[in-house]
Formats: C-alpha cells, sequence, structure tokens
C-alpha cells in the first residue's frame, strides 16, 4: 500500500509506477483505492463511475478498469454534500456525518467485496492511501488509510513531497501520530518531487531515518515532462498549461469544476495553448472557449451570471467556436429545469441561450455508460461526416433539442435523451455533447484545431501522429523509469515474494 504524508503527494504516480513496474514483469497486477473523493471520474466497461486516478493506473498495470479497483467514490456536490458513489452507482447525496454514521458499514462492507474479488482475479495489488493517514481526529471513522492497510495486511510505502517544504517534520510528525501497530506497517519511505543537489539532502535522510527507524527507499526527481491527468480540481492552480501559443483556448474553470481531464488532449496539440478562466478573470483574447463538465449545473451557471460573463459569451460566439461538454452543453442551453430542486436549491434557470436546448432534471437513475456516435457533420465537423467517435456519459438531465441541430447520431449509449437517438446540439459555432473524453477522439479534435489553425493563418496538420497518445505511454513508461532508477525497489520486492 502507498500512502501519503499530505494530498497530492505523490501516492496516485507511484501506484501507476509500481503497476507498470510489476506488469513488465509478468504480474497480473490491479490497483485499488478503497475510497475517493474526486470530480474526475471515468465510466467502465461495466457502465460504472470510478475516479480517473485508478484508470489511469489501470492503463499502467495494462488491465481493464473496474469499479472494483475504487469501491467508494464521494464526488462534492455542495458545501458539505457529496453524491455517494459505491460500486460504481450513485446510492444517495449525503453530507460528512450522515456518511460516517449511517454508512459507513455498508461503504466497508463494498471496500471488503472489493478487496476479495481482486485477490481472487490478480497476483499484485497496489493500494493506494488517501490524504494523510495520521489525521488523528478521523483515524476511527478511516475507510482509505492504515484500516485498509490492516484489512489487506499490506505493507505501506510512506510518500513525502519535499517541493511544498517540511519534508522531515511531515515524515516524523506522521509516525509520531500513528498507533504503533501501524507505525510497524510502514517498511520504507520515498522522498518525491525533489529538484536540487541529493548530497546536500542525505544527511537530513541519514536523521530522519533514526528518528523514525524505517529506511528512505529512494528521492525521486521533479520531472516536468511528465503529462499526466490530475486527479482533482486542486491540482489545477498547480498545473502549468501552455499559454500564448499562437493559438489561445480558453476553459471556464467553473466553481464545481469536474472531468477537466477532457481538455487534456488539446494542450498536447500543436500551436495550441490553454488558458483558464478564472470566476473573477476576463476572458480575454482567445480563438476558442470551452466551458467543461460540472458538478452542479445550476449553481455554475447562477455563478456565471453573478460573475458578469453570461453577454460576453453569448457575443465570443458569433466571432470563435464554443463548446460546452456535459454541464458546460446544459448551460449553452436556453433553459435548465429543475422543478424538484433535485440539482440546486435556486431551482430552475435561464441558460446562456446560444443552444436551442431545454434540459430537465428528473427523478430518474444517473446516466452512467460507455458511448458511441457517429459525427454528422454539421459546420465545424463537415470534414469527418460519418465518422465515429467514443467517450463516456455522467449526468444526470435530459436534453430536448429545438431548432438546433444535434451533433452526432448515437450508436451505443443515451446521448440528449433516451427516447431521441442523437447526441449534443450545433448552433453556427457553438457546439455541445453530452460525451466526456470527446477530444480524446483524434481525428475531432484535429478538426477542431485545424479550423482554429486556418482562422489563424497557419497551416493546418490534417490527421498526422496523435501526439496526446504517444505522449501519454511515454509519461508512464517514463514515470516507472524514475521510480526504478531511484528507489530501492528490494523491500517492495520482498513484499510481493513472501506471498509466492
Amino acid at each position: 500500500m502507498v500512502q501519503g504524508t499530505s494530498s497530492n503527494a505523490g501516492k496516485s504516480v507511484v501506484v501507476a509506477a509500481l503497476c507498470r513496474i510489476f506488469s513488465k514483469r509478468g504480474y497480473k497486477v490491479a490497483p485499488f483505492k478503497s475510497q475517493n473523493m474526486s470530480l474526475n471520474s471515468y465510466t467502465t466497461h461495466e457502465n460504472a463511475e470510478i475516479a480517473i486516478a485508478q484508470v489511469l493506473q489501470a492503463e499502467a498495470a495494462g488491465v481493464e478498469p473496474s469499479y472494483h479497483m475504487n469501491p467508494i467514490l464521494l464526488k462534492p456536490k455542495e458545501d458539505f454534500i457529496s453524491q455517494v458513489i459505491v460500486h460504481g452507482k450513485p446510492v444517495n447525496d449525503m453530507n460528512f456525518y450522515e456518511y460516517q454514521n449511517s454508512f459507513r458499514e455498508k461503504a466497508l462492507k463494498a471496500i471488503k467485496e472489493s478487496l476479495e474479488s481482486l485477490k481472487n482475479n490478480y497476483d499484485i495489488i497496489v493500494i493506494e492511501g488517501a490524504g494523510s493517514p495520521a489525521e488523528i481526529n478521523m483515524q476511527d471513522k478511516d475507510l482509505a488509510n492504515m484500516k485498509i492497510a490492516e484489512l489487506a495486511d499490506a505493507d505501506v510505502l510512506l510518500v513525502a513531497d519535499i517541493d511544498r517544504g517540511g519534508v522531515f517534520a511531515s515524515i516524523a510528525g506522521t509516525f509520531t501520530l500513528l498507533e504503533e501497530k501501524y507505525r510497524n506497517r510502514i517498511k520504507g519511505i520515498i522522498i518525491n518531487k525533489f529538484r536540487g543537489n541529493l548530497d546536500i539532502l542525505i544527511p537530513g535522510i541519514r536523521q530522519i531515518e533514526e528518528i523514525v527507524g524505517v529506511p528512505v527507499l529512494g528521492v525521486m526527481p521533479y520531472d516536468e515532462s511528465l503529462k499526466l491527468p490530475e486527479e482533482d480540481s486542486a491540482s489545477l492552480s498547480e498545473h502549468k498549461y501552455s499559454k500564448n501559443e499562437k493559438i489561445n483556448i480558453g476553459v471556464m474553470r467553473l466553481p464545481r469544476i469536474s472531468n477537466f481531464t477532457d481538455i487534456d488532449p488539446l494542450e498536447y496539440e500543436p500551436d495550441i495553448g490553454i488558458k483558464l478562466i478564472e470566476m473573477g478573470d476576463e476572458i480575454g483574447n482567445i480563438d476558442a472557449l470551452i466551458i467543461p463538465g460540472t458538478r452542479n449545473t445550476i449553481n455554475d451557471m447562477v455563478a456565471l451570471n453573478d460573475a458578469g460573463f453570461t453577454d460576453e459569451i453569448v457575443h465570443l460566439s458569433q466571432e470563435i467556436p464554443v463548446f460546452g461538454i456535459c454541464g458546460g452543453y446544459q448551460i449553452l442551453g436556453t433553459k435548465i429545469i429543475d422543478e424538484t430542486f433535485k440539482e440546486s436549491k435556486y431551482g430552475s434557470v435561464e441558460g446562456i441561450g446560444i443552444l436551442d436546448a431545454k434540459t430537465k432534471f428528473e427523478r430518474i437513475d444517473k446516466i452512467v455508460t460507455q458511448s458511441k456516435a457517429e459525427v454528422l457533420g454539421n459546420r465545424l465537423f463537415k470534414d469527418i461526416k460519418g465518422d465515429f467517435v467514443k467517450g463516456y456519459e455522467l449526468h444526470e438531465g435530459l436534453t430536448v433539442l429545438g431548432d438546433s441541430k444535434p451533433l452526432f447520431k448515437v450508436v451505443q449509449g443515451c446521448g440528449n435523451h433516451p427516447s431521441s437517438g442523437y447526441d449534443g446540439a450545433i448552433n453556427g459555432l457553438t457546439a455541445g455533447t453530452y460525451l466526456h473524453g470527446i477530444f480524446h477522439n483524434f481525428k475531432f479534435r484535429r478538426v477542431f484545431t485545424d479550423y482554429l489553425r486556418a482562422e489563424n493563418g497557419l497551416e493546418t496538420l490534417g490527421f498526422t501522429e496523435d501526439n496526446f497518445e504517444t505522449l501519454k505511454k511515454f509519461s508512464i513508461d517514463r514515470l516507472a523509469e524514475i521510480v526504478e532508477d531511484n528507489v530501492d525497489l528490494t523491500i517492495i520486492e520482498e513484499s510481493v515474494e513472501k506471498f509466492y
């Protein structure tokens, strides 16, 4: 099991690296995170929803993602309330107290079931913790760290982030606050995100090893060449998107932004820069605008209005492409109807109104499905008419079109409405879709960016190499190399071998 001294210490990437390393050695490996809180999620082949981090780890292991790899997913919805997803399906919206006091045993049962399923089907399970194991106010409610290590009888690696400072204090503090039986599970420490002279660090390493009685297995360098999906929106503040390129695509950073990994492939496109637009910013000079997904469409529509963006987006839509994904698509419509206050305390609200489409939140099961659709070839996408795209859907609203034309014909999945047979809408240069991962489709993405290149007097690229898939594979392999080159794996190997 890989735990961290804090959130964002590097647990996810170390798990991914270990999955890759042992997979290449011939083991059948599965990642596992018992409970994850994330707004970046994905639909598996079981039509189940899990966190995107476990999808990346499964890809590193060379296996199909499954809901057993992330049995509990918490998706923050409003202040202090999260949607609770168990084995890939939403159960209910709960506050922290209700979840911890009324639902904890059910969550633990689901975790045990998934762990047993993985044990029966894989040689090695690499488990990721959450946050810090030393949150002393919550240790009796733990469902993600030492409770899971105990349940799985797993040895633990502790990852510490040196980039934020105080690395030795964070290591010592973690050991101090843990019960002895849990301290004894920690077999090694990895210091992550190091930039500097290792010789200067070594005296501190020797002292911390004496203080905690556990070896530092290695120091991983900070490698900015790695391009991997981020787990949650907090990491957006640290993500350095390329700016001031020949073409700039603006992305609205909605207050409840979700599945922002949808925009990742655009960053790999030549000539393209990404500009994150906060609620207090000016949109400025951009060549296209994307409104991404959101965990609360109505609240974020209200936020856009309050920030004064609505009229500006309408004006921009006459000059540049505006594209909405899932909640962003709903926002671009004329009306968002919530008569039962299912989505928000605001009830029904007006949308931006560029697309003639009305979305209604009804008391139906959440749409969670992998999808496939045929491109209808309207305006921006005429050059790929008849091609097929793939994606995944995670939405509760259903949409009915007025005069706007649909973007896709649905082959698999739901789209706008189960009875419509179509997905998305397009009006002039403005379009939207329910398909997450739409820009992961290379030809669809390249047609979109080639339109922007042509509008800016640049040479179009056509359907040449897919930089996104190439660099993602490189990043996973490079990550594994960094761990193998900088971390002594002997203790980890011994931990694995004792079971064989």
